[in-house]
């Protein structure tokens, strides 16, 4: 039975909703596209559904030209990466970076739609973010993403975590760059390197899950315990709860959807 490559999403924005595309170009800090924006607060903290489950119903509309945020009750917002000398302080966890910020007009959109000021800023390529998470290696950098470039799931993975729910979640919940199929559960983890589309990935290690996945993806709310409550009875790892597996490309290229996916073990 062949692993194929059966879903790829990416998330202009950290933490908006996520954008379904058939194919995209894999970066060291990432695919492109993905999480090259993050709206931060006043002292340049970002924000994320942790805080704010509200973001998840923002929807993104990804252009080769920029980029077009809606939601209810809001006038489309149309985004360009930003040109200007105006640089912002970003902190994701422990790293703090220099970035481009965006445009007023942004910052107003969002805050009203927050009800408290923030701001968005661009990662251009004046910022440079290398990993410093535990599974990252020198000259490895990252995107706004929490850790990694890139995460993936399978879907043979949700289906064992559905099979133990009451209720049973979607993917979303857990927010993948790649989604696959034709493999057992839970295999993603077992393999040191993974090639798709000749581009050759390096296992980072699991993604300890934080409190996201309780998250409807679709109304923003905290939709009760699951699936992190019943994940932790077969899930507990040193680093937490784990679901999906951390990826770092070694090289660049295309993917795409219905791509062969090719597993290694060992080094």
């Amino acid at each position: 039975m062949s692993i194929q490559l059966s879903g790829i999403c990416v998330y202009p924005v950290k933490a908006l909703a996520a954008v379904a595309v058939t194919e995209a170009v894999v970066q060291p800090e990432g695919l492109t596209g993905d999480r090259r924006w993050v709206i931060i607060d006043a002292n340049g903290n970002f924000l994320s559904q942790r805080q704010h489950g509200s973001l998840a119903r923002i929807q993104q509309d990804q252009q080769p030209t920029g980029l077009t945020l809606t939601a209810d009750g809001f006038p489309p917002l149309e985004l360009a990466p930003p040109y200007a000398n105006n640089r912002r302080t970003v902190r994701i966890w422990s790293d703090e970076v220099n970035a481009a910020a965006a445009p007023p007009e942004a910052d107003r959109w969002l805050s009203e739609y927050l009800s408290e000021p923030v701001h968005l800023a661009w990662m251009d390529s004046a910022c440079h973010r290398p990993i410093t998470s535990s599974g990252g290696q020198p000259g490895e950098s990252v995107s706004f993403a929490d850790g990694y470039p890139c995460l993936i799931v399978s879907e043979a993975s949700l289906a064992d975590l559905n099979g133990r729910l009451e209720r049973p979640v979607p993917m979303n919940r857990f927010r993948p760059n790649l989604i696959i199929s034709g493999c057992d559960s839970f295999a993603e983890d077992s393999w040191s390197h993974l090639t798709i589309g000749g581009v050759r990935f390096r296992n980072a290690g699991p993604c300890a899950r934080c409190s996201v996945p309780t998250v409807n993806q679709i109304s923003g709310e905290i939709d009760g315990p699951e699936p992190l409550r019943t994940l932790a009875t077969f899930r507990q790892h040193e680093k937490g709860i784990i679901f999906g597996t951390n990826l770092v490309a070694k090289n660049g290229g295309t993917i795409r959807v219905g791509d062969r996916v090719e597993p290694q073990r060992g080094v």
